[in-house]
């Protein structure tokens, strides 16, 4: 992955975090940081669920890999979120 990629992937993974954060209905307890990592990570493997779907290379807009990525970051902000909670 060249240094492009890493960045795309960052700034790509901070919009898909937020966006999760959005979806998860109340207030939640983790950071910012928490959040950008979740977005990454979720990005990262929304892309993976979506090329082995077969959904990823489509043409205009990739909705349906998007909504996977921020389906994942919901789901990994609301599991972060309740885990923090507990403490």
């Amino acid at each position: 992955m060249e240094i492009s990629g890493i960045i795309s992937a960052i700034v790509i993974g901070i919009v898909i975090g937020v966006l999760g954060r959005l979806v998860v209905p109340g207030r939640q307890h983790i950071g910012i940081l928490l959040t950008i990592l979740v977005g990454i990570v979720a990005a990262l493997i929304g892309s993976a669920l979506a090329n082995a779907f077969g959904v990823a290379d489509t043409k205009g807009i990739d909705w349906i890999e998007w909504l996977i990525q921020i389906g994942l970051a919901a789901l990994g902000v609301a599991a972060l979120d309740r885990s923090r909670a507990h403490r």
